[in-house]
């Protein structure tokens, strides 16, 4: 990238980022590639695009890839130790609460459990890791005008307990 920037001309980094602007995909490294398809096609319903040697790569919709998966660093590997630096989790995002209800349904099913579930105001969410222990997060946004927002409006993000049943129960009859 061409630094236009000079001390007297100093590049704008306050300007925010063109809003339209979007995470496309995360790359994961994994030990074993079986194990992690097992988990994110079997129990949470993504489809193979396409595959290469060492890497597979899946989506929702038939998008090109919203998660690759590969071992060329970490076949066999481990996780890394708690307190290094690295992914902190992935984060999914469903287009309604029925659909987020689905996905929990699916983990009960398989027989994942969760680390938490939180209602953050904006969006209800829930977490869990895969097999490879990268922290997943599974949420649903609510509709903008429903998030929490102080007096002069900036948006807050409470951590409140979710109500799993009340969501099931949503998911049910969505």
């Amino acid at each position: 990238m061409p630094d236009d920037s000079d001390a007297s001309n100093p590049p704008n980094l306050t300007r925010p980022i063109d809003p339209a602007t979007r995470i496309g995909h995360v790359h994961l490294k994994v030990a074993d590639l079986d194990r992690a398809l097992a988990f994110y096609c079997g129990v949470l319903g993504f489809e193979v695009v396409t595959q290469r040697p060492g890497a597979v790569f899946i989506s929702a919709g038939g998008y090109h890839h919203h998660i690759a998966l590969n071992t060329w660093e970490s076949h066999g590997g481990s996780p890394p130790p708690q307190g290094s630096t690295g992914l902190f989790h992935l984060a999914i995002l469903y287009p309604t609460r029925a659909a987020l209800a689905d996905a929990l349904r699916r983990l009960a099913a398989a027989g994942i459990p969760l680390d938490g579930a939180s209602d953050h105001g904006v969006s209800e969410a829930l977490y869990l890791r895969d097999p490879d222990q990268n922290g997943v997060e599974l949420y649903w946004d609510k509709p903008k005008d429903a998030w929490p927002r102080t007096a002069d409006g900036a948006i807050t993000m409470p951590t409140h307990r979710l109500n799993i049943e009340d969501l099931l129960r949503e998911g049910a009859a969505g």
